[in-house]
């Protein structure tokens, strides 16, 4: 019963990091009516980026958050102003051709840039232990990814 229940937290939490990434994406479409496949090349580079900040400048946590979230927005905002433009208003198929292509590119310079392996970022010691829950303890950083993805979901639903 015990690893049911730990398979189930760790499904739920990652579920939950998938969830706050795929709302982006979703309201891309809903909102923008743009079918942006290239969602999940931009998470990648802020994760990237976010890896790079703290293992190599040795920034701390949020630090390397902050600066992950700064630096997409400024790769991406060039991106939008000089592709993304032009597949608003056109059919789905040229927005879907465009934005694979973004992908692949983004892909490509992401591998070129940090090279093939995986990144990991380490966690920080506030989420780095167990939180005991009374009937069982979790791993910190997996609670916090449930409780962000609840948070996410409940503000979107009173929005």
């Amino acid at each position: 019963m015990q690893s049911v229940l730990s398979i189930a937290v760790d499904a739920l939490a990652y579920g939950m990091v998938l969830f706050v990434i795929s709302i982006g994406l979703s309201m891309t479409m809903g909102l923008m009516r743009v079918v942006n496949l290239a969602h999940g090349a931009f998470a990648m580079v802020g994760g990237y980026l976010a890896s790079y900040a703290v293992r190599d400048l040795g920034l701390g946590y949020v630090a390397g958050v902050v600066l992950a979230v700064a630096g997409t927005v400024v790769i991406a905002a060039p991106i939008e102003r000089l592709l993304y433009r032009r597949i608003y208003n056109k059919p789905e198929l040229i927005q879907v051709l465009m934005t694979i292509g973004i992908t692949f590119c983004v892909i490509g310079i992401a591998n070129y840039v940090f090279g093939p392996t995986l990144k990991t970022i380490p966690l920080p010691e506030v989420l780095s232990g167990p939180v005991d829950l009374g009937f069982r303890s979790i791993a910190a950083h997996k609670l916090f990814a449930i409780v962000c993805g609840l948070a996410v979901a409940v503000a979107l639903w009173y929005l």
